[in-house]
């Protein structure tokens, strides 16, 4: 009887465990999906100037209305677009009308593409503040010479093109820029794991319950045998 009572007790203990750990992420989940709402509204909120000084954690996702002149040169960023594949982002020098040259992330080409020119001059931008975190442990170094990037390392990008550090997400160009697709932030990049987690932790004390459940019930023939 009292390892019947010791198993029920181990097994109320972990399944109680795995549950608090289903009802935390759910916890994070709506902590998470108000991260979310909030940066959604950031992206589509009124455009603004470009500030004077940056501040990544303040004005990270900022709209801002820019009118200027894109520059001659450009960075290319490897990168892969959902059903459409591999292909770069182009980043250019773009100047203010107030004399401001910061990097501008004009949009998307096709590996075969690449090499198109594409226009430059007096353009209108409406486009959003960001400081993209593209790099981790696998990602390799940026192929300068050859001008391939495989990441959007600002502070480099800005070395290169003589820039501010200030990068700047074109939603759209006035005038159009044929070839080019703007790939405008969004949160679909931002991940939100939790409800997966959840379901994971309530899954394992489910699973958890019916083992202790078949153990216990093994436990009890095995003594109501004993006592035949």
């Amino acid at each position: 009887m009292k390892r019947l009572y010791l198993t029920l007790i181990f097994a109320a203990v972990c399944a109680a465990i795995l549950l608090s750990l289903g009802v935390w992420q759910m916890q994070r989940l709506d902590w998470k999906r108000g991260v979310l709402s909030r940066i959604e509204s950031t992206i589509a909120g009124d455009p603004i100037p470009l500030p004077v000084t940056p501040d990544p954690k303040a004005q990270k996702y900022r709209p801002v209305d820019l009118r200027g002149s894109i520059g001659a040169g450009e960075l290319h960023v490897l990168v892969s677009v959902k059903r459409v594949g591999a292909g770069y982002r182009i980043i250019a020098p773009f100047t203010t009308d107030a004399g401001r040259t910061i990097l501008l992330d004009r949009g998307f080409v096709p590996v075969e593409e690449k090499d198109q020119t594409h226009r430059t001059g007096k353009t209108h931008i409406i486009g959003n503040l960001h400081w993209p975190d593209d790099r981790n442990s696998a990602t390799p170094d940026n192929d300068i010479p050859g001008n391939i990037w495989f990441a959007r390392d600002i502070d480099a990008m800005a070395q290169q093109l003589d820039t501010e550090p200030f990068l700047v997400i074109a939603r759209s160009e006035t005038p159009e820029a044929p070839g080019l697709t703007p790939l405008p932030v969004d949160i679909s990049g931002i991940p939100n794991d939790h409800l997966q987690y959840a379901i994971t932790w309530f899954s394992l004390a489910a699973i958890w319950l019916i083992m202790s459940a078949a153990y216990v019930l093994r436990l009890r023939k095995g003594k109501e045998g004993r006592r035949t």
